[in-house]
Protein backbone atom coordinates (compact mmCIF):
# COMPACT_ATOMS: atom_id res chain seq x y z
CA UNK A 1 0.00 0.00 0.00
CA UNK A 2 2.64 2.05 0.64
CA UNK A 3 4.74 1.64 -2.62
CA UNK A 4 1.09 2.29 -4.35
CA UNK A 5 0.79 5.89 -2.71
CA UNK A 6 4.12 6.68 -3.46
CA UNK A 7 3.77 6.02 -6.90
CA UNK A 8 0.95 8.29 -6.84
CA UNK A 9 2.57 10.53 -4.88
CA UNK A 10 5.56 10.92 -8.07
CA UNK A 11 3.17 10.82 -10.72
CA UNK A 12 1.30 14.30 -8.87
CA UNK A 13 4.66 16.32 -8.17
CA UNK A 14 5.26 15.64 -12.22
CA UNK A 15 1.50 16.87 -12.79
CA UNK A 16 1.27 19.58 -9.78
CA UNK A 17 -0.35 22.29 -10.78
CA UNK A 18 1.22 25.33 -8.51
CA UNK A 19 4.52 23.93 -10.11
CA UNK A 20 3.08 24.23 -13.44
CA UNK A 21 1.95 28.04 -12.51
CA UNK A 22 5.35 28.80 -11.09
CA UNK A 23 7.11 27.66 -14.02
CA UNK A 24 4.59 29.99 -16.59
CA UNK A 25 5.59 32.85 -13.92
CA UNK A 26 9.37 32.47 -14.30
CA UNK A 27 8.86 31.90 -18.50
CA UNK A 28 7.35 35.61 -18.51
CA UNK A 29 9.80 37.05 -16.45
CA UNK A 30 12.10 35.75 -18.88
CA UNK A 31 10.26 37.07 -22.37
CA UNK A 32 9.30 40.34 -20.78
CA UNK A 33 11.88 42.33 -22.86
CA UNK A 34 11.89 39.66 -25.36
CA UNK A 35 10.63 40.90 -28.61
CA UNK A 36 10.96 37.63 -31.01
CA UNK A 37 8.24 34.45 -31.50
CA UNK A 38 10.00 31.15 -30.35
CA UNK A 39 8.70 28.41 -32.34
CA UNK A 40 9.68 25.25 -30.95
CA UNK A 41 9.05 21.79 -32.26
CA UNK A 42 8.27 18.80 -30.07
CA UNK A 43 8.77 16.18 -32.31
CA UNK A 44 7.45 13.32 -30.26
CA UNK A 45 3.76 12.70 -30.58
CA UNK A 46 3.50 12.21 -26.92
CA UNK A 47 4.41 15.74 -26.41
CA UNK A 48 2.61 16.90 -28.50
CA UNK A 49 -0.47 15.22 -26.54
CA UNK A 50 1.06 16.59 -23.24
CA UNK A 51 0.84 20.06 -24.31
CA UNK A 52 -3.11 19.93 -25.73
CA UNK A 53 -4.33 17.46 -22.67
CA UNK A 54 -2.90 20.25 -20.00
CA UNK A 55 -3.89 23.36 -22.40
CA UNK A 56 0.34 24.63 -22.28
CA UNK A 57 -0.75 26.63 -25.71
CA UNK A 58 -3.26 29.00 -23.47
CA UNK A 59 -1.48 29.33 -20.66
CA UNK A 60 1.65 30.13 -22.12
CA UNK A 61 3.00 33.38 -23.26
CA UNK A 62 2.14 33.74 -26.43
CA UNK A 63 5.68 34.46 -27.75
CA UNK A 64 5.63 30.53 -27.48
CA UNK A 65 4.39 28.85 -30.63
CA UNK A 66 4.30 24.92 -30.96
CA UNK A 67 5.38 23.37 -34.37
CA UNK A 68 3.97 20.15 -34.46
CA UNK A 69 6.23 17.45 -35.63
CA UNK A 70 6.43 13.45 -37.69
CA UNK A 71 7.30 11.57 -34.14
CA UNK A 72 4.19 9.37 -34.36
CA UNK A 73 5.14 6.19 -36.41
CA UNK A 74 2.21 5.27 -37.34
CA UNK A 75 1.62 8.97 -38.84
CA UNK A 76 4.50 9.06 -41.40
CA UNK A 77 3.82 5.55 -42.65
CA UNK A 78 3.87 5.93 -46.23
CA UNK A 79 0.44 4.57 -48.09
CA UNK A 80 2.49 1.92 -49.83
CA UNK A 81 3.63 0.50 -46.72
CA UNK A 82 -0.03 0.46 -45.21
CA UNK A 83 -1.09 -1.03 -48.88
CA UNK A 84 1.88 -4.19 -47.83
CA UNK A 85 0.43 -4.78 -44.87
CA UNK A 86 -3.30 -4.63 -46.03
CA UNK A 87 -2.10 -7.23 -49.07
CA UNK A 88 0.56 -9.53 -46.78
CA UNK A 89 -3.00 -9.99 -44.48
CA UNK A 90 -5.14 -11.22 -47.23
CA UNK A 91 -3.06 -14.25 -47.52
CA UNK A 92 -4.77 -17.42 -46.65
CA UNK A 93 -1.53 -18.87 -44.88
CA UNK A 94 -0.69 -15.19 -43.08
CA UNK A 95 -1.23 -14.33 -39.94
CA UNK A 96 0.01 -10.58 -39.95
CA UNK A 97 0.29 -9.34 -36.41
CA UNK A 98 1.62 -5.34 -35.34
CA UNK A 99 1.11 -2.77 -32.69
CA UNK A 100 -2.53 -1.53 -32.60
CA UNK A 101 -2.33 2.26 -34.12
CA UNK A 102 -1.98 0.50 -37.25
CA UNK A 103 -5.44 -1.03 -37.33
CA UNK A 104 -7.55 2.22 -38.48
CA UNK A 105 -4.28 3.96 -40.59
CA UNK A 106 -5.77 4.06 -44.37
CA UNK A 107 -3.83 2.77 -46.98
CA UNK A 108 -5.11 3.00 -51.20
CA UNK A 109 -6.59 -0.34 -50.95
CA UNK A 110 -8.53 0.20 -46.95
CA UNK A 111 -6.88 -0.40 -43.55
CA UNK A 112 -6.22 -3.23 -41.64
CA UNK A 113 -9.88 -3.05 -40.44
CA UNK A 114 -11.11 -3.25 -43.56
CA UNK A 115 -8.99 -6.76 -44.36
CA UNK A 116 -9.95 -7.96 -41.11
CA UNK A 117 -13.72 -7.63 -42.29
CA UNK A 118 -12.92 -9.23 -45.00
CA UNK A 119 -11.77 -11.97 -42.92
CA UNK A 120 -7.85 -11.72 -42.33
CA UNK A 121 -6.18 -13.14 -39.29
CA UNK A 122 -4.91 -9.70 -38.58
CA UNK A 123 -3.61 -9.55 -34.36
CA UNK A 124 -2.40 -6.23 -32.47
CA UNK A 125 -0.39 -7.10 -29.27
CA UNK A 126 1.41 -5.06 -27.07
CA UNK A 127 4.80 -7.22 -27.18
CA UNK A 128 6.42 -8.54 -30.05
CA UNK A 129 7.52 -11.18 -27.80
CA UNK A 130 3.57 -12.49 -28.26
CA UNK A 131 4.02 -13.39 -32.48
CA UNK A 132 6.28 -16.78 -30.76
CA UNK A 133 3.18 -17.48 -28.90
CA UNK A 134 1.05 -17.25 -31.98
CA UNK A 135 3.45 -18.93 -33.94
CA UNK A 136 3.70 -22.28 -31.64
CA UNK A 137 -0.28 -22.16 -31.70
CA UNK A 138 -0.33 -22.15 -35.30
CA UNK A 139 2.02 -24.10 -37.15
CA UNK A 140 0.53 -24.24 -40.65
CA UNK A 141 0.68 -20.57 -40.84
CA UNK A 142 2.84 -18.05 -41.42
CA UNK A 143 3.11 -15.21 -38.73
CA UNK A 144 4.46 -11.67 -40.04
CA UNK A 145 4.96 -9.23 -37.51
CA UNK A 146 5.09 -5.99 -39.53
CA UNK A 147 7.49 -3.83 -37.40
CA UNK A 148 6.84 -0.46 -36.63
CA UNK A 149 8.09 2.57 -34.85
CA UNK A 150 10.94 5.05 -33.63
CA UNK A 151 14.64 3.78 -31.97
CA UNK A 152 12.01 3.32 -28.95
CA UNK A 153 10.72 -0.41 -30.32
CA UNK A 154 13.47 -1.26 -32.52
CA UNK A 155 14.99 -3.00 -29.92
CA UNK A 156 11.79 -5.17 -29.10
CA UNK A 157 11.69 -6.33 -32.75
CA UNK A 158 15.55 -7.49 -32.61
CA UNK A 159 14.98 -9.05 -29.49
CA UNK A 160 12.04 -11.40 -31.20
CA UNK A 161 14.18 -11.99 -33.93
CA UNK A 162 16.86 -13.14 -31.79
CA UNK A 163 14.59 -15.54 -30.27
CA UNK A 164 13.53 -16.97 -33.78
CA UNK A 165 17.27 -17.61 -35.01
CA UNK A 166 17.58 -19.35 -31.28
CA UNK A 167 14.81 -21.33 -30.96
CA UNK A 168 15.00 -22.40 -34.81
CA UNK A 169 11.24 -21.39 -35.64
CA UNK A 170 10.67 -21.31 -39.09
CA UNK A 171 7.36 -19.64 -39.21
CA UNK A 172 8.14 -16.33 -38.39
CA UNK A 173 8.62 -13.43 -40.91
CA UNK A 174 9.73 -9.58 -40.43
CA UNK A 175 8.31 -6.36 -42.84
CA UNK A 176 11.04 -3.84 -40.77
CA UNK A 177 9.26 -0.66 -41.21
CA UNK A 178 11.82 1.32 -37.94
CA UNK A 179 12.47 4.33 -38.47
CA UNK A 180 15.21 7.28 -36.35
CA UNK A 181 14.69 10.44 -35.13
CA UNK A 182 17.89 12.60 -36.13
CA UNK A 183 17.45 11.92 -40.21
CA UNK A 184 13.61 13.19 -40.28
CA UNK A 185 14.77 16.10 -37.90
CA UNK A 186 17.83 17.04 -40.20
CA UNK A 187 15.65 16.70 -43.62
CA UNK A 188 12.88 19.06 -41.79
CA UNK A 189 15.36 22.09 -40.42
CA UNK A 190 17.22 21.79 -44.24
CA UNK A 191 13.71 22.85 -45.41
CA UNK A 192 13.80 26.68 -46.84
CA UNK A 193 10.69 27.18 -45.36
CA UNK A 194 10.51 25.65 -42.00
CA UNK A 195 9.37 27.48 -38.84
CA UNK A 196 11.64 25.63 -36.37
CA UNK A 197 13.71 28.09 -33.83
CA UNK A 198 14.12 24.46 -31.71
CA UNK A 199 13.08 21.24 -30.47
CA UNK A 200 11.86 19.09 -27.50
CA UNK A 201 14.09 16.46 -28.29
CA UNK A 202 11.39 12.96 -27.61
CA UNK A 203 11.61 11.31 -24.37
CA UNK A 204 11.70 7.47 -25.44
CA UNK A 205 13.58 7.82 -27.85
CA UNK A 206 16.79 9.02 -26.08
CA UNK A 207 16.51 6.31 -23.58
CA UNK A 208 17.34 4.19 -26.40
CA UNK A 209 19.83 6.02 -28.57
CA UNK A 210 20.85 8.52 -25.67
CA UNK A 211 21.35 12.42 -25.92
CA UNK A 212 24.49 12.27 -28.46
CA UNK A 213 22.31 11.79 -31.24
CA UNK A 214 20.70 15.64 -31.13
CA UNK A 215 24.58 16.92 -30.71
CA UNK A 216 24.90 18.15 -34.67
CA UNK A 217 21.60 20.47 -34.02
CA UNK A 218 22.98 23.13 -31.91
CA UNK A 219 26.02 23.04 -33.62
CA UNK A 220 25.33 22.83 -36.99
CA UNK A 221 21.89 24.12 -37.43
CA UNK A 222 21.99 27.05 -34.66
CA UNK A 223 18.70 24.87 -33.37
CA UNK A 224 18.78 24.61 -29.21
CA UNK A 225 17.79 20.62 -27.72
CA UNK A 226 15.92 19.85 -24.91
CA UNK A 227 15.57 16.18 -24.23
CA UNK A 228 12.10 16.03 -22.53
CA UNK A 229 10.21 13.71 -20.01
CA UNK A 230 6.26 13.49 -20.59
CA UNK A 231 4.50 14.67 -17.66
CA UNK A 232 3.38 18.70 -18.23
CA UNK A 233 5.72 19.77 -15.54
CA UNK A 234 8.60 18.16 -17.28
CA UNK A 235 7.44 19.49 -20.38
CA UNK A 236 7.07 22.97 -19.29
CA UNK A 237 10.43 22.67 -17.52
CA UNK A 238 12.11 21.96 -20.71
CA UNK A 239 10.33 25.04 -22.48
CA UNK A 240 11.39 27.26 -19.61
CA UNK A 241 15.23 25.78 -19.97
CA UNK A 242 14.78 26.91 -24.22
CA UNK A 243 13.75 29.95 -23.29
CA UNK A 244 16.56 30.81 -21.32
CA UNK A 245 18.75 29.51 -24.04
CA UNK A 246 16.95 32.05 -26.25
CA UNK A 247 17.36 35.16 -23.69
CA UNK A 248 20.48 34.26 -22.67
CA UNK A 249 21.78 33.91 -26.60
CA UNK A 250 22.96 30.20 -25.68
CA UNK A 251 22.80 27.53 -28.67
CA UNK A 252 22.80 24.27 -26.47
CA UNK A 253 22.10 20.46 -26.01
CA UNK A 254 20.58 20.03 -22.47
CA UNK A 255 18.70 17.32 -20.83
CA UNK A 256 15.68 17.75 -18.55
CA UNK A 257 14.76 14.03 -18.71
CA UNK A 258 18.05 13.31 -16.52
CA UNK A 259 16.07 10.66 -14.31
CA UNK A 260 16.16 8.31 -16.99
CA UNK A 261 18.27 9.86 -20.57
CA UNK A 262 21.51 9.93 -20.46
CA UNK A 263 24.18 10.57 -23.32
CA UNK A 264 25.24 7.62 -24.21
CA UNK A 265 21.47 5.60 -23.98
CA UNK A 266 21.22 2.03 -23.81
CA UNK A 267 24.18 0.44 -25.76
CA UNK A 268 23.26 -3.05 -25.33
CA UNK A 269 20.07 -2.24 -27.24
CA UNK A 270 21.71 -0.11 -29.53
CA UNK A 271 24.22 -3.46 -30.21
CA UNK A 272 21.08 -5.45 -30.55
CA UNK A 273 20.19 -3.24 -33.47
CA UNK A 274 22.96 -3.02 -35.16
CA UNK A 275 23.66 -6.38 -35.03
CA UNK A 276 20.34 -7.38 -37.07
CA UNK A 277 19.89 -4.16 -39.02
CA UNK A 278 21.24 -2.09 -41.20
CA UNK A 279 20.47 1.43 -42.20
CA UNK A 280 18.06 2.44 -45.34
CA UNK A 281 16.13 5.04 -46.90
CA UNK A 282 12.73 5.25 -45.85
CA UNK A 283 9.81 7.65 -47.42
CA UNK A 284 8.60 9.63 -44.40
CA UNK A 285 4.90 10.16 -45.03
CA UNK A 286 4.51 14.82 -45.78
CA UNK A 287 8.54 14.54 -45.51
CA UNK A 288 9.38 12.83 -48.69
CA UNK A 289 12.51 9.93 -48.99
CA UNK A 290 15.05 10.71 -46.19
CA UNK A 291 18.99 8.58 -46.80
CA UNK A 292 19.58 6.32 -43.72
CA UNK A 293 16.44 6.82 -41.87
CA UNK A 294 15.37 3.41 -41.62
CA UNK A 295 16.18 0.52 -41.07
CA UNK A 296 15.92 -3.39 -43.18
CA UNK A 297 16.86 -6.43 -42.03
CA UNK A 298 20.58 -7.77 -42.74
CA UNK A 299 21.65 -9.67 -45.88
CA UNK A 300 22.48 -13.04 -43.42
CA UNK A 301 18.91 -12.75 -42.38
CA UNK A 302 16.95 -12.35 -45.31
CA UNK A 303 15.46 -15.52 -44.94
CA UNK A 304 13.20 -13.85 -42.48
CA UNK A 305 12.53 -11.33 -44.39
CA UNK A 306 8.54 -10.79 -45.91
CA UNK A 307 9.34 -8.36 -48.12
CA UNK A 308 11.27 -10.74 -50.02
CA UNK A 309 8.98 -13.99 -49.29
CA UNK A 310 6.46 -12.20 -50.69
CA UNK A 311 7.77 -10.01 -53.27
CA UNK A 312 5.25 -10.91 -56.08
CA UNK A 313 1.86 -9.71 -54.07
CA UNK A 314 3.69 -6.79 -52.83
CA UNK A 315 2.34 -3.07 -54.11
CA UNK A 316 5.23 -1.40 -56.72
CA UNK A 317 3.74 1.78 -57.48
CA UNK A 318 3.62 4.63 -54.70
CA UNK A 319 0.44 5.50 -53.72
CA UNK A 320 -1.49 8.75 -53.97
CA UNK A 321 -2.65 11.11 -50.93
CA UNK A 322 -6.15 12.67 -50.38
CA UNK A 323 -5.20 16.37 -51.96
CA UNK A 324 -7.49 17.69 -49.21
CA UNK A 325 -5.71 16.34 -46.65
CA UNK A 326 -2.91 18.22 -45.02
CA UNK A 327 -1.53 15.92 -43.05
CA UNK A 328 1.50 16.28 -44.91
CA UNK A 329 1.84 19.53 -44.00
CA UNK A 330 1.29 19.19 -40.52
CA UNK A 331 4.01 15.77 -39.98
CA UNK A 332 6.22 18.72 -41.80
CA UNK A 333 5.88 21.53 -39.32
CA UNK A 334 4.23 23.68 -41.97
CA UNK A 335 0.53 23.46 -40.52
CA UNK A 336 -1.77 22.96 -37.79
CA UNK A 337 -4.71 20.44 -37.36
CA UNK A 338 -6.51 23.41 -37.20
CA UNK A 339 -5.41 24.75 -41.15
CA UNK A 340 -6.79 21.22 -42.42
CA UNK A 341 -10.71 21.98 -43.90
CA UNK A 342 -11.35 18.42 -42.94
CA UNK A 343 -10.43 18.44 -39.15
CA UNK A 344 -13.45 17.69 -37.42
CA UNK A 345 -15.53 17.78 -40.30
CA UNK A 346 -15.28 15.11 -42.52
CA UNK A 347 -12.10 13.98 -40.77
CA UNK A 348 -12.82 12.65 -37.29
CA UNK A 349 -11.60 9.62 -34.88
CA UNK A 350 -14.45 7.60 -36.22
CA UNK A 351 -13.65 8.60 -39.89
CA UNK A 352 -10.48 9.21 -39.94
CA UNK A 353 -9.21 10.62 -43.72
CA UNK A 354 -5.06 11.13 -42.88
CA UNK A 355 -3.28 9.43 -40.52
CA UNK A 356 -2.81 12.10 -38.22
CA UNK A 357 -5.64 11.51 -36.87
CA UNK A 358 -5.68 7.93 -36.87
CA UNK A 359 -3.00 7.22 -34.13
CA UNK A 360 -3.47 7.98 -30.53
CA UNK A 361 0.08 10.25 -30.53
CA UNK A 362 -1.50 11.89 -33.99
CA UNK A 363 -1.45 15.92 -33.62
CA UNK A 364 -5.25 15.85 -35.17
CA UNK A 365 -6.13 12.89 -32.57
CA UNK A 366 -4.78 15.69 -29.62
CA UNK A 367 -6.76 19.06 -30.93
CA UNK A 368 -9.90 16.87 -31.94
CA UNK A 369 -9.81 15.00 -27.83
CA UNK A 370 -8.37 18.33 -26.30
CA UNK A 371 -10.11 20.68 -28.37
CA UNK A 372 -13.22 19.93 -26.81
CA UNK A 373 -15.48 18.70 -30.25
CA UNK A 374 -15.94 15.25 -28.72
CA UNK A 375 -19.72 15.17 -28.03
Amino acid sequence: MVKKLQLKDLYDGFRDPKTIKAYKKLIDIELENYDKTINIMEVCGGHTHTIMKYGLPQILNKKINFVHGPGCPVCVMPKERVDSAYELSLQKDVILVTLGDMIKVPGSRGSLQDARAKGADVRFVYSPMDCLKIATENKDKKVVFFAIGFETTTPMTCALLEQVIKNDIKNILFHINHITVPEVMRALVDKKDNKIDAFLGPAHVSVISGSKIYEEFPLRYNKPVVVSGFEPVDVIESIYMLVCQFVQNRVELEVEYKRVVSFEGNIKAQELVDKYLIKTSFEFRGVGTILESGYELREEYKKYNAKLVYDEILPKNRAKENKACRCPDILSGVAKPLDCKLFGTVCTPTNPIGSCMVSSEGACSAYYKYGNLLK
